[in-house]
């Protein structure tokens, strides 16, 4: 499974980061992030809440090459310039995604959004170098932690104002997430053993989700129709391919959020 492979190589590149720069090297270069990625993609605008994007960055995924003309100060400007776009998710895996971490503050410099560390996150080692990457946010993956280590892990983020989204695929992940101290919730419509993509899925267990959640969708939103299926507890959606792979990526993002922004 892929997902299994992905975490073998994972925790031999985690190894490798502590020995080249160790956490005691780590920890006094650290300062707490200014730019609230909660706030961002949860916040009213106007009278009513709209759907915010997070708008993803990768090279390409473990089924291949998404974009052959990859310029990331073009593509994060184009992100950066429409107003649904409220924070921006950054593959920082090498290997799979073809994303090396220096291009975290690469982008902290092209744009002033919040900025998702989008990473196999196993060890706490790699949430303190998510923020001296610049990291406003990180991604953590249910089926890879316990609760201990998901509050753990919420907890040393908070150290430093950084939001967690804590990603979740079953009914059975979400109901042993929601006893931890997890904010954001992330439903993620891809089975990570298949790769198979069902919106479905956000459809079912946004319902369970109790109030005083914010709630981000993730994988498989191509178009506007597709937007239209999200339950409107909804508060964004996390967006990639779909957008990298289109030539005009701003009117992309225009169609995929007509009646929605």
């Amino acid at each position: 499974m892929i997902l299994d492979q992905i975490v073998k190589n994972k925790r031999k590149e985690v190894e490798a980061g502590k020995k080249a720069l160790p956490l005691a090297g780590i920890l006094p270069q650290l300062k707490s992030s200014e730019r609230s990625f909660k706030g961002a993609i949860s916040g009213q605008r106007g009278k009513e809440k709209s759907l915010s994007i997070i708008a993803e960055i990768k090279k390409s995924s473990p089924s291949g090459l998404i974009q052959k003309n990859f310029d990331i100060p073009d593509i994060i400007s184009r992100y950066d310039k429409h107003p649904s776009v409220r924070a921006i998710s950054v593959l920082t895996d090498k290997k799979y995604f073809g994303m090396e971490p220096s291009a975290l503050p690469q982008i902290r410099k092209l744009t002033n959004k919040p900025l998702l560390r989008k990473e196999f996150i196993i060890d706490e080692y790699q949430v303190y170098e998510s923020r001296l990457l610049g990291a406003d946010a990180i991604l953590l993956i249910a089926r890879l932690l316990t609760n201990v280590q998901i509050d753990k892990f919420i907890l040393i983020a908070r150290e430093f104002h950084m939001d967690c989204i804590v990603e979740v695929h079953t009914a059975q992940e979400l109901s042993r997430v929601l006893k931890t101290n997890t904010e954001i919730i992330g439903i993620n419509n891809r089975n990570l053993d298949t790769l198979k993509t069902d919106i479905a899925t956000t459809k079912r267990l946004a319902e369970l989700v109790p109030k005083g959640k914010v709630i981000v969708a993730e994988s498989g939103y191509e178009t506007n129709d597709d937007i239209q299926k999200l339950p409107k507890k909804v508060d964004a959606v996390l967006v990639g391919t779909a957008l990298l792979k289109e030539n005009d990526i701003y009117k992309k993002i225009s169609q995929l959020v007509a009646n929605n922004s």
